[in-house]
């Protein structure tokens, strides 16, 4: 099974990474016991298995360049965050590993090493969205790779025939996808369950709330709340919604065949859009909501970590540092030439030639000023008890208030139980 990084912002904006799992990762770790070669630390890295062609090759690449250790690189296929759950948790893991996190629960079980002191005088320079969900009591925990980002698409010329001009508020673009939604066209693509499956928090935020607030509380317990998520309703009731499309929101094909006016969809699915339709479309972030809303774009990041059990910790701290902060022309490539993403440093990002100019620059702005991420106290258990109450508002028309009620009590009783557990 191979997986892209667009897997990363495919539920709700974020992969819920579990604790330990019982799931056998298999004996060949790569870390040769902890010995050295040639003198040099002998360090396992693993990846998850990448589904854009070339990054695997890349990654090892990197590797061997290194000459202060010998860094194995492990492709790692099936289930990858049950296997690193579960090999965190023995003495035969890997020394770094990829990880969309560390989880809250790998933090608070000491499982991965503070990694604070290798953004010295480059913490400022990492997207701060990608940053927040990675730290946790100020500490940072992994180091940000590359950032991947969900758009709103739109069709300059269908906009224009309709004489609408591009969605600025939630409520414009409620009527401006009523607007644009014909026999043969409908005006907005949130995937084919309405929404419910990508959209996540994204609605909140645009309202100018959240999941989970600064000081770890409910972000979410205000009427605006409620609000926001009854206008993504009446999107769907006033049959504005394409439906049923040949494939999901995060392939182009249903805007690149005009079977939509809009589409939320991810950064990678630019370059198909450029290609199919030139000039003739452009990018936005979600639209604000009210007069306390905000633009915003849901953004999301694997890191590069270090196992507690690693027998080389300074090794393995010192080669990620290397490869993530130091090597600028490696995290350039691995973000834009294996896929099309945005790397985690803003500077990087301003001047990468692929992202100077056009809607990939409009991403770049977004991203750096409108970006937010899955928090690292949103448990799978709120994700789960949220999802669920979106899908009903948005498929079955159930009450926003009702549903959401629900939801605070839950996100309550599990933010209360994770800071029980705070060593």
């Amino acid at each position: 099974m191979t997986i892209s990084r667009r897997k990363l912002l495919g539920a709700g904006t974020g992969l819920a990474l579990t604790g330990a799992m019982s799931t056998a990762c298999g004996s060949n770790t790569g870390r040769e016991d902890g010995g050295s070669e040639a003198g040099k630390p002998a360090l396992a890295q693993w990846y998850h298995q990448y589904g854009e062609p070339g990054a695997e090759q890349a990654v090892r690449r990197y590797a061997a360049a290194y000459d202060k250790a010998k860094v194995d690189v492990q492709w790692r296929p099936g289930n990858y965050d049950q296997q690193t759950a579960a090999a965190l948790l023995t003495a035969s893991g890997p020394d770094v590993f990829e990880v969309n996190g560390p989880s809250l629960d790998q933090i608070q079980g000491k499982q991965v090493i503070d990694l604070t002191e290798l953004f010295d005088g480059v913490r400022d320079d990492f997207n701060p969205a990608v940053l927040a969900p990675k730290t946790y009591d100020g500490r940072l925990w992994s180091i940000p790779q590359t950032i991947d980002t969900q758009l709103l698409y739109y069709r300059k010329s269908m906009l224009a025939d309709a004489k609408v001009r591009p969605p600025r508020t939630l409520d414009e673009l409620i009527d401006v996808a009523k607007e644009l939604t014909s026999d043969k066209v409908k005006g907005l693509f949130l995937g084919n369950d309405g929404g419910a499956g990508v959209l996540g928090g994204t609605p909140l935020y645009a309202a100018g709330l959240g999941l989970v607030t600064d000081d770890g509380e409910v972000g979410f317990d205000d009427p605006a709340a409620a609000r926001a998520l009854g206008k993504i309703r009446q999107l769907y009731a006033d049959k504005s919604l394409l439906l049923g499309a040949p494939t999901d929101w995060s392939d182009p094909s249903a805007f690149i065949q005009g079977l939509t006016a809009m589409q939320w969809s991810g950064l990678w699915a630019l370059p198909a859009v450029q290609k199919a339709l030139g000039d003739d479309f452009g990018v936005l972030p979600f639209p604000k909501d009210g007069g306390s809303g905000k633009d915003t774009v849901p953004v999301g990041a694997y890191g590069a970590a270090v196992s507690a059990r690693s027998k080389h910790k300074d090794a393995a701290k010192d080669f990620v540092k290397w490869l993530w902060i130091e090597k600028a022309d490696f995290q350039e490539d691995f973000a834009l030439s294996y896929g099309f993403h945005i790397p985690a440093r803003i500077s990087l990002a301003k001047k990468a030639q692929k992202l100077r100019s056009g809607p990939a620059a409009d991403a770049v702005r977004f991203a750096t000023e409108s970006g937010y991420a899955q928090p690292l106290l949103w448990t799978p258990a709120s994700q789960t008890a949220y999802q669920d109450a979106l899908s009903r508002i948005i498929k079955d028309g159930a009450n926003p208030d009702t549903e959401l009620r629900s939801v605070v009590r839950k996100t309550n009783d599990e933010l209360q139980r994770v800071r029980k557990k705070k060593p």
